[in-house]
């Protein structure tokens, strides 16, 4: 649960301690707009992801399911600054398959915690993988990172690409052919 009064009474210190006055008119909404905020960015803290792909159908064939592009925002944990990207998501059912609309659904109240993208990456594979029993999982990653983009490195152009493989997809073969098909 978020306690917008603590991360009001944070953000007023954090003004305070950069050297500004948190009673000048412009910055006397800031604590309850960053609380607001941190309800929405981290509103998957303590959510049990896999209740979102709880529902469930039979499986009448057993192919390959990809879901590409999924947009998601996430904060990362060691600067809680936002990295923003598509996430690509392929299983390989056993006997039953997720509405597709659960996907995005996974992914958003993995990626509402403070998260490292390599962690998020394998979270939503490890959802999945254990959720519904999936006989392979690929998930790819790619996203910005604001802390590489506006601090440090200043590299506005750059991305990060990470994946995670499970099942008969840990296998180079069964996964190549998996990511020809996420990268078209």
């Amino acid at each position: 649960m978020i306690d917008s009064e603590r991360i009001k009474a944070a953000v007023v210190e954090l003004i305070s301690a950069i050297g500004e006055d948190p009673n000048r008119s412009e910055l006397q909404a800031t604590p309850s707009k960053v609380a607001e905020a941190y309800a929405e960015f981290f509103k998957g803290v303590g959510q049990d992801a896999k209740l979102a792909i709880a529902d469930t159908f039979p499986a009448e064939h057993i192919e390959v399911v990809i879901l590409k592009d999924i947009d998601f925002v996430s904060i990362c944990e060691h600067h809680l600054l936002p990295f923003t990207g598509v996430a690509h998501i392929a299983y390989l059912p056993s006997d039953r398959v997720v509405g597709l609309g659960r996907l995005p659904k996974l992914v958003e109240i993995i990626g509402a915690r403070p998260q490292l993208q390599e962690n998020l990456t394998a979270q939503i594979a490890d959802a999945l993988e254990e959720g519904l029993g999936t006989q392979g999982v690929v998930v790819v990653i790619e996203a910005r990172h604001h802390c590489v983009v506006s601090r440090g490195a200043r590299q506005p152009e750059a991305n990060t690409v990470t994946m995670a493989a499970r099942g008969v997809y840990s296998e180079p073969v069964a996964r190549a052919e998996v990511m020809g098909l996420i990268s078209k």
